[in-house]
């Protein structure tokens, strides 16, 4: 079995924990076709759901039971990331080249979202994401308002500050020559060698020995004025325990930049924990 197959059968183990109906659709878009896993009642509020960099939309899977008792829920793979999403209408590979289909800039990748919302039949919906998932959410959010019902950033790096440059120190043999061994060292270093489920363990550190070799849009920081007349309904989760940046910094940023924003620090939480652990506070928060 190539690692690419062992990529996907780890996949498809942690979708297999999903304790609900899962529907799986293929959406099409101008830059390929995205996976989404949707889970809930039809009829249900819609809440679209981002994961961080690597971790695919199954990592969801300690979260769906609550969410969809009340939600229609839909997890996303994000294009130009490892998953089940295709770019330029070619199967995620070792020799994947998407051509010119590939997502090259900011606004590209928020129209990659907007073409997601519209061919799921969402004027709007609520929209979480984690990590890398929350930088297009709230880049998302301040460029399309209308769209978004309410936004829930799991502990957003490089949106309301800087990240650490400890973290960043670890996390640079990675983004020089990422590997599998290197992914599940860094992943140990920054949960503190929290028990995280093996398969989805797997499925990150496969996905980071072979990740596309398409450049990452990554969203800048807003600037303060950006969020002038913001009127998006806003919560910050953050990691009390978490390396990628301080915390108590970042929460007193957020008030400034958003004043009537919520907060919470979850005082177990690591950066790379969440949403896993814990589950029931992140269902809660995003319950409320």
């Amino acid at each position: 079995m190539s690692t690419v197959d062992e990529f996907y059968a780890a996949y498809d183990r942690v979708l297999q924990k999903w304790p609900v109906e899962v529907e799986v659709m293929n959406v099409n878009t101008p830059h390929g076709t995205t996976r989404v896993n949707a889970c809930g009642p039809v009829d249900g509020p819609a809440l679209v759901l981002l994961p961080g960099a690597g971790a695919t939309s199954t990592v969801w899977f300690a979260n769906v039971d609550a969410l969809a008792r009340h939600y229609r829920v839909y997890a996303v793979d994000l294009m130009g990331d490892v998953g089940r999403s295709v770019p330029g209408g070619q199967e995620w590979s070792l020799r994947n080249d998407p051509g010119d289909r590939a997502i090259d800039s900011v606004e590209e990748l928020l129209g990659w979202l907007s073409a997601v919302f519209d061919e799921l039949n969402l004027p709007t919906a609520a929209l979480c994401g984690h990590s890398y998932g929350a930088m297009i959410a709230l880049a998302y959010a301040l460029r399309h308002e209308n769209r978004v019902d309410a936004l829930t950033l799991l502990d957003p790096n490089s949106c309301f500050g800087s990240m650490s440059p400890r973290y960043l120190l670890h996390a640079l043999p990675i983004l020089l020559s990422p590997n599998e061994k290197r992914q599940r060292s860094f992943v140990r270093w920054e949960t503190d060698g929290a028990q995280l489920d093996s398969d989805w363990l797997d499925t990150l550190a496969l996905g980071a020995a072979h990740a596309p070799t398409t450049k990452t849009i990554v969203p800048k920081r807003p600037k303060p004025a950006a969020f002038e007349n913001f009127g998006v309904a806003t919560t910050v989760v953050l990691a009390g325990k978490g390396k990628v940046h301080n915390a108590a910094r970042i929460e007193a940023a957020v008030r400034t930049a958003l004043p009537a924003a919520r907060t919470v620090i979850l005082g177990g939480a690591t950066h790379h924990t969440l949403p896993i652990h814990p589950a029931a506070e992140v269902n809660a928060i995003l319950l409320s």
